[in-house]
């Protein structure tokens, strides 16, 4: 019974327009992780440096969307969970096709 009331939830329940402003948020502190992880990949002794950069990227990426999944299961946006989902499909064959390419 509790697992149909979820689901009616999630079908049902539509977002505020806050949203969108704590979706620009929530990218402030990946910028800003994303910028040292740079500056240190950059100064290391540590090669491939395209390579480390890409595998950063891609996870910073996967944690955001991450969040957002639990985020919309929290608030029971079904249409959050589902581009979420669908992101972090998208992020990993971007990192598929680039590192099919080095």
């Amino acid at each position: 019974m509790g697992d149909s009331n979820k689901l009616n939830k999630l079908m049902t329940t539509h977002r505020g327009p806050g949203e969108v402003q704590d979706w620009i948020f929530s990218l402030t502190p990946v910028g800003v992780a994303f910028v040292f992880y740079l500056v240190f990949i950059m100064s290391a002794d540590i090669q491939p440096k395209e390579l480390f950069i890409a595998y950063g990227a891609a996870a910073g990426f996967i944690g955001l969307e991450s969040y957002w999944i639990i985020r919309g299961w929290r608030k029971n946006h079904a249409i959050t969970i589902l581009s979420g989902i669908l992101g972090i499909g998208i992020t990993l064959s971007l990192l598929g096709l680039y590192l099919s390419l080095l």
